[in-house]
């Protein structure tokens, strides 16, 4: 079967969003383009590290071209999206590899995410290989979004991305683990319940 990839080059929106109330959630990324709408599943965490790397691969693209590129300091207002996912939402493929690159010629962002994919080997040498090969295989790889961003639009991406990541359940106090509303049990108090 050949590999599916969904390109979006540039999209009319590409953003991460959730489904759920917090600390059940589930995180999307979104791309769209006319009618044609892609959303894939992946973690909290992917998402803050997606966010967080694109932050700084954009702050080095700044740095390295001395302020003249075309990537803003910060995400402007003026393209912020706070507009829900659009719906329906179907996923694609829950997302367990992403790259990121920045492509000097154009003035743009890379974005892969690709599907998770699960794999059968005898040793850690093994896994290795299998992975490389399956990554490095463009007819028959898995499942993959790629997005091109401007250095403005992945501004706003990431912005808004770290905003979902920090609107789910506040953390503890003491252990830093998320709070549910009927409190939790904390560690550093040797198992008892801590409120808010």
């Amino acid at each position: 079967m050949s590999r599916q990839v969904f390109l979006y080059d540039p999209p009319d929106r590409f953003v991460a969003g959730t489904v759920g109330l917090p600390g059940r959630r589930t995180f999307f990324l979104q791309a769209s383009s006319g009618q044609r709408v892609t959303s894939v599943a992946l973690e909290k965490a992917q998402v803050a590290a997606l966010a967080e790397r694109m932050d700084e691969l954009l702050d080095e693209v700044v740095r390295r071209s001395g302020g003249s590129a075309a990537v803003p300091a910060v995400a402007p207002t003026e393209v912020s999206d706070t507009a829900p996912l659009e719906t329906p939402i179907e996923e694609e493929f829950r997302v367990g590899t992403m790259a990121l690159a920045w492509d000097g010629d154009e003035q743009c962002m890379i974005i892969e995410a690709q599907a998770l994919v699960e794999l059968d080997a005898d040793s850690e040498e093994d896994l290795a290989e299998a992975e490389e090969r399956m990554l490095q295989d463009e007819e028959n790889g898995p499942p993959m979004l790629r997005v091109r961003l401007t250095g403005t639009q992945a501004r706003a991406f990431a912005k808004r991305a770290l905003d979902v990541v920090n609107a789910g359940r506040p953390p503890c106090p003491l252990c830093s683990l998320p709070l549910d509303p009927e409190g939790h049990v904390c560690p550093r108090q040797n198992g008892y319940r801590r409120g808010e």
